[in-house]
């Protein structure tokens, strides 16, 4: 293949990325919009030496799994890379695509496979899911502020406030932000020149409880918002974002606003919330619950986007594994306790780790709402507490090595008496877990792991790790999080 070919093709296959699949003569074509049974016309844009990347030009033939897209926007923007599939095709994409990790990286045979991988879990409504979106403004050519998303792999702004993924009061409160910018010429942050004062809108809704929360990202730091308030005089009506009174007005009007704050971030970066934040109306938290457990979310807490399905996903770390009410448990990647006050309502003692202290906070916060006193936690890499929790217990039990250790100096004395651990829990992040931590997890033992991933590839090659080391894979079930997108979550349960 030669860059600017025009080939016609049939889409076999989707990419793990959502490209459709097909082949010219034996020779691979990664061609992006395509989905499996389309007959396309498409344009070579790149192309390797086993492989190419092309660009769709024409349907030929649609494909029998060809639906209209909700979004006029989802071919241009990065958020949705299937929307145009079928949902229940969709499904099926995303079990294939944790079945051929599970068989390619992690060694795991055809056969077992077809015995223990049990039916993805998808939604009855795969849209306006998203009970959290963070949307980027920009301006137009005409001057006028916009926000949108991203289209895919760049930072140029698609002018929506209607996504389908996201609740329907996203876009109430996008166009009020938008009016009180163009009223009071209030300009978005660019990127090139670093000037301009609003960069993002964080907006998070309770699905349960109908809360709403708004997080203005602006451009400027803490300290320069309260050296600007220092300097006014009392009579003064300046603040730092003009007229933020007559936007809050706007805003309260809305059924369910509880909290409306500002997030500073003055850096030249691709990370949107800033390091702190101020309330400006209401209280710095919303509340959800998941599962009769209740859960206050800040601005910078981490939670899962998709409330129904949580709720699913964590009902299956709960089933695998099987708690009698006698068990100490270990949750690792713990966040805000979601997953560990889940646990802990049937176990004999919980222990969470995380790394992020503001996330810990938060989970003694929802662990003290509830009620709940069987969980601990404990902030750091869950690749260096644990082990240091082992290396601490072999001591305790040790007389010798006990009495010669000063108990003041370590970490977990408080811990008092308990068993090792019966199961361990691990929700790591995209890229798995260190060699470090499986290693502990190994020489720990425990009956069960129950581990939850947002990436079939590194948990293919952690669970080959741990199926080479004394378990054996016995559950595994997707969880479609993300509809309309390539992302699946999945639980796998390993028994010692």
């Amino acid at each position: 293949m030669q860059k600017n070919d025009v080939v016609k093709v049939t889409i076999e296959d989707i990419g793990v990325n959502g490209e459709g699949i097909g082949k010219v003569d034996g020779f691979p074509l990664f061609i992006k919009d395509s989905i499996t049974g389309d007959v396309v016309e498409a344009k070579v844009i790149k192309s390797k030496k086993s492989y190419a990347y092309a660009k769709l030009t024409k349907i030929v033939e649609p494909s029998p799994y060809r639906v209209p897209p909700k979004c006029p926007y989802a071919r241009q923007c990065g958020g949705c890379q299937i929307q145009e599939m079928a949902y229940q095709k969709q499904l099926e994409f995303k079990q294939n695509k944790v079945i051929n990790n599970l068989t390619r990286i992690g060694g795991f045979s055809a056969e077992l496979l077809a015995q223990i991988t049990e039916p993805i879990v998808g939604m009855e409504e795969p849209f306006h899911y998203r009970n959290k979106a963070q949307f980027p403004f920009g301006t137009d050519k005409d001057g006028q502020p916009i926000t949108g998303f991203y289209a895919g792999r760049t930072h140029h702004i698609i002018a929506n406030t209607d996504c389908p993924l996201g609740v329907s009061v996203n876009q109430e409160i996008l166009e009020i932000i938008l009016a009180y910018m163009k009223k009071y010429q209030v300009a978005s942050h660019d990127e090139t020149t670093g000037k301009g004062l609003i960069r993002h809108a964080l907006i998070r809704y309770g699905v349960h409880t109908k809360e709403i929360m708004v997080c203005l990202v602006i451009n400027a730091s803490n300290e320069s918002e309260k050296s600007k308030e220092s300097n006014e005089s009392k009579n003064s009506k300046k603040s730092f974002i003009p007229h933020k009174e007559t936007l809050i007005e706007e805003l309260v009007k809305i059924k369910g606003m509880t909290s409306i704050a500002i997030s500073f971030n003055p850096k030249n970066t691709n990370v949107i919330m800033g390091d702190s934040y101020e309330v400006l109306w209401g209280q710095g938290y919303i509340t959800d619950t998941i599962g009769g457990i209740s859960y206050q979310i800040s601005p910078l807490s981490f939670y899962q986007i998709n409330s129904i399905q949580t709720e699913k996903l964590y009902g299956l770390v709960l089933e695998y594994a099987a708690l009698q009410g006698h068990e100490t448990v270990w949750d690792l990647y713990c966040g805000i306790g979601t997953i560990s006050l889940f646990l802990a309502q049937k176990a004999k003692q919980v222990y969470g780790v995380e790394i992020v202290p503001e996330a810990v906070a938060d989970a003694k916060k929802n662990a003290k709402l509830n009620r709940i006193d069987n969980v601990t936690f404990f902030v750091g890499k869950a690749e260096e507490v644990l082990p240091e929790y082992y290396k601490e217990y072999r001591l305790k039990e040790d007389d010798e090595h006990r009495q010669q250790e000063d108990s003041e100096h370590r970490r977990y004395a408080e811990v008092g008496d308990r068993t090792l651990c019966d199961v361990i829990v691990i929700d790591p992040p995209r890229k798995g877990c260190e060699g470090s931590l499986l290693k502990t997890i190994v020489k720990m033992e425990p009956q069960r792991i129950v581990y939850v991933s947002c990436d079939s590839a590194t948990l293919a090659r952690d669970l080959k790790y741990l199926c080479e080391n004394g378990y054996e894979l016995k559950k595994v079930r997707a969880t479609d999080m993300f509809p309309m997108t390539v992302h699946v979550e999945v639980v796998a349960l390993l028994i010692k």
